[in-house]
């Protein structure tokens, strides 16, 4: 069995442990941390929207131009309307020249000069118009979308769980889409309808990976009421332990493709759209991870330590636990072992002597009847054998 296995059979069975609820306080603090951080770089940045969204045009050069981005950039720098331009290789060798917020005359105007700049003929660079009404029918079904999915969650985690679940998934939820957009904002990557189809995946998988913990930790709590040994953050982290490796290998497992596409497909290969996706899906599954983990499950362990029934729970484990205490503190002052069984403990010699006196009677009532019985099953044999010589016929030992 490998380590990793080895550590998640350990920590399932609750030999090993973290005590992630315990020291909720500090991943709290991180969680509000880099919220502020991601806020404020989508304050001060602001997200930078592709022509899908803010209208524009695209020019797209023939294959194998024989131009490098940088070169490409530094020929058409000032020509381009006062707009910034986004320059990007495509696997075929060509240009894709993609210019924000212009019209329709002024985009003619902008394909001439990036065909004097550059020394190709005007007619083989090919021009598209992007309206802005396309991309904001999108962004505002998408967000019609996210609004609906949100409802549904808490609604759906309300019935299956209970409605403490349902807020902890949701800021959990928030806090994803919150740290992805910030990213966005602060690396500076165009959004695009790749990002929102990214950012609808992410909430997808955040979700499952909270409603996992949630699952492991109702059944850990089921019965907590009538048990006097545990709080309820103490099982909600044995039952976070439990489910900690599953939820790394799944975590690990859905990086690894995603990584692939974003440093290999988008960094290396220069692929606009896929960089747009997985960005959004590598920030938000590592976002997701965390807050399943560190953010979703104290939250709730947070709001049932508030109920009646869980302070009265909590109050039965202290006692009990300060009664084991005081016992093992005067066991030690005796000398004794603390962990030593009690069995016989402060017995009194004379009740112990009759109970060895009863039992040693018992015993001999039971050996003296069954004596007694097997005379008498010889008696009864005897007989049998005396009728069965008169001819009788019936069996010996037979009993009516």
């Amino acid at each position: 069995m490998s380590k990793l296995g080895n550590l998640g059979h350990r920590l399932h069975r609750g030999e090993i442990a973290y005590d992630f609820v315990g020291h909720r306080r500090i991943w709290y603090g991180v969680s509000i941390l880099i919220t502020v951080v991601a806020i404020v770089g989508l304050a001060v940045n602001g997200l930078k929207l592709g022509i899908e969204f803010s209208g524009g045009a695209v020019f797209t050069t023939p294959k194998n131009v024989g131009i490098s981005v940088s070169d490409a950039q530094g020929k058409i720098e000032g020509h381009t309307g006062g707009h910034d331009a986004t320059i990007q290789k495509l696997g075929n060798g060509s240009l894709r020249i993609q210019v924000s917020d212009i019209s329709t005359d002024a985009s003619k105007e902008v394909q001439q000069n990036i065909a004097d700049e550059l020394k190709i003929p005007k007619a083989k660079i090919d021009a598209e118009i992007v309206g802005p009404s396309w991309g904001k029918e999108i962004s505002q079904k998408a967000l019609e979308g996210l609004i609906i999915f949100l409802v549904l969650v808490v609604a759906y985690l309300a019935i299956a769980f209970e409605w403490r679940k349902a807020i902890a998934a949701l800021i959990a939820l928030l806090h994803d889409l919150t740290i992805t957009t910030g990213v966005y904002a602060i690396v500076g990557f165009e959004v695009t309808p790749g990002t929102v189809i990214g950012l609808l995946t992410i909430l997808g998988y955040s979700l499952y990976d909270t409603v996992v913990v949630f699952d492991g930790l109702k059944e850990a709590t089921k019965d907590i009421t009538k048990q006097n040994k545990s709080t309820y953050s103490e099982l909600a982290n044995r039952s976070l332990n439990g489910t900690l490796v599953r939820s790394i290998n799944t975590t690990v497992v859905a990086l690894l493709p995603v990584a692939a596409l974003l440093f290999i497909g988008g960094g290396i290969l220069g692929a606009g759209m896929l960089n747009d996706i997985a960005l959004a899906l590598f920030v938000g599954l590592s976002a997701g991870a965390y807050s399943s983990i560190f953010i979703a499950t104290p939250i709730v362990a947070d709001l049932k330590e508030r109920e009646p029934a869980m302070k009265q729970v909590r109050k039965r484990v202290l006692a009990r636990r300060a009664a084991d205490a005081a016992k093992a503190a005067e066991a030690a002052e005796r000398g004794e072992d603390p962990d030593a069984p009690e069995d016989g403990e402060g017995a009194d010699p004379d009740d112990e002597a009759e109970a060895a006196a009863a039992g040693a009677g018992v015993v001999g009532q039971r050996a003296q009847g069954a004596s007694s019985g097997s005379r008498s099953t010889g008696t009864r044999g005897s007989s049998a054998n005396r009728n069965n010589r008169g001819g009788r016929g019936r069996p010996s030992g037979k009993r009516r």
